[in-house]
């Protein structure tokens, strides 16, 4: 890249929306005089992305746009054609990026590179979203792994580069280059995380200096605070992992954290090598499980949406995604278990309906974790996994605290029945409903339909 002291470069954010331990923006920074930052709004993604999301987005912009003392130009529109036109209005010759591993951002970034040459831009990707760049953990023949256990293993042992400081110098510039108005809320709503660097930070500190060394005791708790709640500034990179794995020592508990990163970087890794697994099985033996998708298969998804199932922990988990746009993570999986494997729906209606309400909603993890459920995806043994509502509910919330929060007409029910208040000698409360289905009909109907696979 070129070293001249009149050059100008255009930094186009994506996925990191931070100024600290971001290798494309030091590289910018190392080699050019002047940083013109970009971000783009661009069509597909306000087409896919949920209002949760968006507006977690807005805020994160508001705040980088105030850390580069409001040179930061947003635009609307296609990205090909504004990230080419703002280069020009700039007089850059070069534009810097993440590297992006997405199937719709490498082909985005390709395209990209092909329209910057013809006009005489050269258009760079530098560093990741992640830990390990997606495609570099592979076995000793070269091979992919296909089971996360052998794959965290060969991922700690590649290990991955220190955090960099954020740049020293004033170098952010705008020459002559408009941008549009940052649209964003004052407030972001009730429960959602903070969306600004200082204040991502603020909350790591507070859980390291909590729940961080009881992780792995309190990580599956739904009525605890017992997780980060960084998987949406992870995922729109104001954070990135190794900043978070250099803190962690190898006590029990934060090896359980790192393990936690680690699942994120192999979802990246599977997406990349199978682009086709964000949608369809990964498992192609899977893909012909048969799956309800009539008119009853649809009102039976729009109970479970609504949190209107009559099982107390799916319930919770519903209204706590639709109130917030965040869910636990154990309440994640069980929600999915029970909509595949009590419901017999597709693994997609419910994966398309976490991307339209999670504030951290990202197909990589949240597809293949649907996978996981689904038994369709990374997973050796998914015939025997039929998670049990009640049960699940009464191991990770034994005294209901979080189906409460959530579902209010549980109040006054004990204890012991919270979970499955139908067993109640008083019945079910008023103000919630018996369960849609009997749970034990429905376990063996799914272990049906998987055997109907092997004939």
């Amino acid at each position: 890249m070129s070293t001249s002291l009149e050059s100008t470069v255009v930094m186009w954010f994506r996925r990191d929306l931070r100024l600290s331990d971001h290798t494309a923006l030091s590289a910018a920074a190392a080699e050019y005089t002047r940083v013109v930052p970009l971000f783009v709004w661009d069509p597909a993604l306000l087409s896919r992305a949920g209002g949760p999301r968006l507006t977690y987005l807005r805020a994160a912009l508001a705040a980088l746009s105030d850390a580069t003392a409001g040179t930061l130009v947003i635009r609307h529109g296609d990205p090909r054609q504004v990230v080419t036109q703002v280069a020009g209005e700039a007089g850059a010759r070069h534009v810097v990026v993440t590297r992006e591993f997405t199937p719709r951002g490498r082909q985005r970034d390709g395209e990209m590179a092909a329209m910057l040459r013809q006009a005489d831009i050269t258009f760079r990707g530098v560093g990741s979203p992640y830990a390990v760049e997606p495609g570099r953990v592979v076995k000793a023949d070269g091979n992919p792994y296909a089971v996360f256990t052998p794959f965290r293993r060969a991922w700690t042992a590649l290990g991955w580069e220190a955090p960099l400081p954020a740049p020293q110098v004033p170098w952010f510039g705008r020459p002559h280059v408009a941008g549009d108005v940052v649209d964003h809320d004052d407030e972001l709503a009730d429960g959602m995380p903070p969306a600004d660097e200082a204040a991502v930070w603020m909350q790591w500190r507070r859980f390291a200096t909590g729940g961080l060394d009881t992780y792995d005791q309190r990580r599956d708790l739904p009525a605890v605070e017992g997780t980060s709640r960084l998987s949406a500034a992870m995922h729109f990179g104001l954070v990135h992992p190794r900043q978070l794995l250099a803190e962690l020592s190898d006590t029990p508990a934060h090896l359980t954290f790192a393990s936690e990163l680690c699942w994120r970087d192999f979802y990246a890794d599977v997406l990349l090598r199978a682009p086709n697994s964000a949608w369809s099985a990964l498992d192609r033996r899977m893909a012909a499980m048969p799956v309800d998708t009539d008119g009853a298969a649809r009102q039976r998804f729009a109970r479970w949406a609504a949190g209107e199932t009559g099982y107390p922990i799916v319930d919770a988990g519903m209204r706590q995604l639709l109130a917030t746009g965040w869910m636990h993570n154990r309440v994640r999986m069980i929600v999915a278990s029970f909509l595949v494997k009590d419901l017999h729906l597709p693994w997609q209606w419910g994966a398309q309906f976490f991307l339209q309400h999670l504030v951290d909603g990202d197909v990589a993890s949240n597809n293949h974790g649907w996978q996981w459920a689904a038994g369709t995806g990374t997973d050796a043994a998914p015939y025997f996994r039929v998670f049990n509502p009640v049960t699940q509910g009464e191991r990770y919330d034994p005294d209901g605290m979080y189906v409460r929060r959530w579902v209010p007409a549980l109040e006054a029910v004990p204890d012991r029945f919270v979970h499955a208040p139908w067993r109640s000698p008083r019945g079910v409360p008023q103000g919630y409903m018996a369960p849609m289905v009997d749970h034990a009909v429905e376990r063996d109907e799914a272990l049906a339909r998987y055997r109907s696979l092997a004939r």
